[in-house]
């Protein structure tokens, strides 16, 4: 990619004429030099990088391609210069078992991404704080009130009925073109609601969701975190401009966000601190959280991130799987035979998800292809340290590339091939121990609602196929099916899978 065409496709063309004022010009020069002449040496290998902008111009829109097309010239472990921000991105297994598990301890804090830096809320942040006894803390009131086993069977009821409506509400559409990335969507994030409010925020109907302003500012929050190019992230002494108004934009939309939701917490403030509450009156997780005393702000910022986390991926992974199986009919048919052979119930249950262990394999073959974070999240050196013989100074963004690991051929026979009886018989898994496949992250950062995204994707897609034949519209042939992707926090399809639904 040229100079002009990286500026131009980016938006870069106002910040840069800021940038090349004679004040900031000389002063990043000046800033660039000196880091320039006290650089450390030892650093993983790079292509060379431009004056002030470093390799930026080599990223693009799509930089999980981009950096495993540099990773197959330099190796393993690269390093990149994003401006003034050193970038070193591990692309395969070897290489990430040293960032995510023998370095995790000086490798496991945060580089929070510009839409996420607010003073008021980055305290309460269960993605982006510091590994601090608050982060603990956060980490294990989620685990016991909503990812455990116990919370997982507790809420197995709820997950049918929302599984329900959207089952009731595609038989309703039956000959009808479907967004199924929006239908999937709804119906998480009313489970989600349903968990932490004890109430239903969006409702599924001929839109696909009521509340459409609370859908949009999600997703404005999730293309806001997942923007590539910012410039005051390249160069701190940018930082507080705000040039591309993420930070203001994000603020704006959490502020509608919070809107939806503030009347319950209040609700249920007043409830848990009257005279007559004891714990076994709790409804639901925000219950949990005012037991525990937490203010608006905490309550926000977590929730927020418990919707933004729990709704996004999970239907990036849902909406791939399904892609493929379109695109393999011989393998959708193995499943359903799977499925005559172990469901015998007009409807399936979460109890039979175990019993399906050839459907597992596609999703693992699914996550392989398409990781819904394939960069994971970024990591930040906290101390200099050794990785893989390499030097990684204090303050470097780190960056796991997992869809280059599962496109690589020394890692998996005919990589590019959706093959799920790869998987079949193996006792490889996700859960953060096999680093070939690393989905939800490992380490102490790995993703702690790992096993209610997983029951949720399972029961979604054992149900849409037990009750529906998939079928593109106008006659389109599945094989020619666009798989191309979309960078972002959660890897999406560049264009929605639109299906028609017809009852089996």
């Amino acid at each position: 990619m040229d100079i002009l065409s990286f500026l131009m496709d980016n938006n870069l063309t106002f910040p840069l004429f800021v940038l090349c004022t004679s004040f900031f010009f000389l002063f990043i020069f000046k800033h660039f030099k000196s880091f320039s002449s006290n650089s450390l040496k030892n650093l993983p290998p790079g292509p060379p990088k431009l004056p002030l902008i470093g390799n930026l111009h080599q990223v693009g829109n799509k930089p999980h391609i981009s950096t495993a097309n540099i990773a197959r010239e330099y190796g393993p472990l690269i390093s990149l210069h994003f401006g003034k921000q050193l970038v070193v991105i591990a692309s395969t297994p070897e290489a990430a078992m040293e960032v995510l598990k023998t370095q995790d301890r000086f490798l496991s804090s945060r580089v929070v991404p510009t839409a996420f830096q607010h003073e008021s809320l980055l305290p309460h942040s269960l993605i982006w704080s510091e590994c601090n006894q608050t982060w603990k803390n956060l980490r294990t009131l989620t685990r016991t009130h909503m990812f455990s086993n116990k919370a997982l069977e507790a809420q197995s009821a709820l997950r049918e009925e929302k599984i329900g409506h959207m089952l009731d509400f595609l038989h309703s559409k039956q000959g009808q073109v479907i967004n199924i990335e929006d239908v999937v969507f709804t119906t998480l994030f009313n489970t989600l609601s349903s968990i932490i409010f004890a109430k239903d925020l969006i409702v599924l109907k001929d839109g696909y969701g009521s509340h459409d302003e609370l859908k949009a500012a999600l997703h404005k929050v999730i293309e806001f975190g997942g923007r590539i190019i910012d410039f005051g992230s390249f160069f701190p002494i940018l930082e507080r401009f705000d040039l591309h108004g993420i930070r203001k934009g994000t603020m704006k939309q959490f502020l509608k966000i919070f809107s939806y939701w503030e009347y319950i917490i209040e609700e249920r403030r007043s409830q848990v601190k009257s005279k007559t509450w004891s714990s076994e009156q709790a409804q639901s997780f925000v219950d949990r959280l005012l037991e525990n005393g937490f203010s608006n702000n905490q309550i926000h910022q977590l929730v927020t991130e418990l919707f933004v986390a729990g709704t996004n991926t999970t239907t990036s992974t849902v909406i791939w799987v399904m892609s493929e199986l379109v695109r393999h009919k011989e393998v959708m048919s193995k499943i359903e035979d799977e499925m005559r052979k172990e469901i015998k119930s007009d409807k399936i249950n979460p109890s039979q998800l175990s019993d399906l262990p050839y459907l597992q394999a596609c999703i693992k073959e699914a996550m392989r292809l398409h990781p819904p974070v394939p960069l994971l999240l970024p990591h930040k050196a906290a101390e200099t340290c050794e990785v893989m013989n390499y030097t990684i100074p204090k303050n470097t963004k780190v960056f796991v590339n997992m869809w280059a690991m599962g496109r690589d051929s020394k890692v998996w026979d005919d990589p590019l091939s959706f093959n799920p009886e790869r998987f079949m018989g193996s006792n490889l898994d996700f859960k953060g121990q096999d680093f070939e496949l690393l989905p939800f992250g490992s380490g102490r950062r790995i993703c702690p609602g790992l096993p209610f995204g997983v029951k949720n994707v399972e029961f979604i897609l054992a149900s849409l196929i037990h009750e529906f034949k998939w079928v593109l519209p106008d006659g389109d042939e599945a094989s020619k099916l666009d798989m191309n992707s979309k960078f972002g926090i959660a890897m999406k399809r560049e264009k929605p899978l639109k299906l028609i639904f017809e009852r089996k």
